[in-house]
């Protein structure tokens, strides 16, 4: 009878585990070889000139707000998000939107996802950038906030989803590129 120990197995799997990886990264680079690089599409004018920005709460949806009833802070969201901006200092933040030149809308949403036999919340911010004046969205962000069981955990993994909203608004501000040159 024929009969392997269970190290040779593991490293039989592993050998080939290595050769079919390290082939896909040659196919990967070699097929992105031959493609054109492409120019980065400009950003609307007024997300990197606005000076004023009002912030609007949009809300969460139906399958969280229970989670932020429980938690005592409903507006969590709009609360943590308006506390960012305000500490980046960037922007002038108003009470109007007539005195904006950009209102920026904050939601939270944690849909269901999966499959038939296991589904899963995969909660996020969202962050949508309007024009005041004409009402015209130019950009949204979302970011992905992890899950968790404890308060603290939670708490760091919002925080965390918020850090990233702000971080994402100032790559597209170009305010990140400014502080590295």
């Amino acid at each position: 009878m024929f009969h392997r120990n269970r190290q040779g197995v593991l490293r039989a799997m592993f050998a080939v585990a290595m050769v079919v990886m390290c082939g896909r990264a040659v196919n990967a680079a070699t097929q992105d070889a031959g493609k054109p690089a492409v120019a980065p599409a400009p950003m609307p004018t007024a997300i990197q000139t606005a000076k004023r920005v009002f912030l609007g709460n949009a809300g969460v949806d139906s399958m969280s707000i229970s989670t932020f009833r429980r938690s005592g802070d409903i507006n969590q969201p709009y609360n943590w998000f308006y506390l960012a901006v305000k500490n980046w200092g960037r922007y002038e933040l108003v009470g109007s939107p007539a005195d904006a030149d950009l209102v920026f809308e904050i939601s939270f949403a944690a849909p269901l996802v999966g499959t038939e036999k296991l589904l899963t919340a995969a909660p996020y911010l969202r962050l949508e950038i309007l024009d005041a004046k004409t009402h015209f969205l130019l950009w949204t962000i979302v970011e992905p906030v992890e899950g968790a069981f404890r308060k603290t955990t939670w708490d760091n993994n919002f925080n965390a989803g918020v850090t990233n909203i702000v971080s994402d608004l100032k790559n597209i501000t170009g305010e990140t590129h400014i502080a590295s040159k």
